[in-house]
């Protein structure tokens, strides 16, 4: 990539609604259509649905069948959008935001730029 190009950033975060505890991220991809974020949401909600309660599970299948549909319009409108699920106090959240990417530093071979090695991560506080 040697041009910014749109896509979404999507995150799936866990919240223990009992706990006083920050919300946890489980997993974040980096996505280049509607149809691959909307897709990797389908997969995450159908592999777990087994394991559900009625209610979540229920939750969980109104979004594959008709959400899903009001998800991928707004993502085409560049609109950001969530689609959560709760059991048992915990929820379940994916977020999918509008994004532009923008290339980083061009790497030859396997080495990163020195640079890299510098960076220290920090806390991250959960998006509103």
């Amino acid at each position: 990539m040697d041009k910014p190009r749109w896509g979404y950033w999507c995150e799936c975060w866990t919240e223990d609604l009992d706990e006083q505890r920050r919300p946890a991220l489980l997993a974040s991809i980096d996505a280049y259509s509607a149809a691959q974020v909307d897709r990797w949401v389908a997969i995450a909600l159908r592999a777990i649905t087994p394991a559900l309660d009625s209610e979540a599970s229920g939750e969980a299948w109104d979004w594959l069948y008709d959400g899903r549909i009001e998800t991928r319009r707004a993502l085409l409108r560049s609109e950001p959008c969530t689609v959560s699920i709760t059991q048992d106090r915990i929820c379940v959240t994916w977020t999918i935001r509008p994004v532009l990417f923008v290339p980083l530093a061009h790497r030859q071979g396997v080495e990163l730029p020195a640079c890299a090695y510098a960076f220290k991560p920090g806390t991250f506080d959960y998006p509103s």
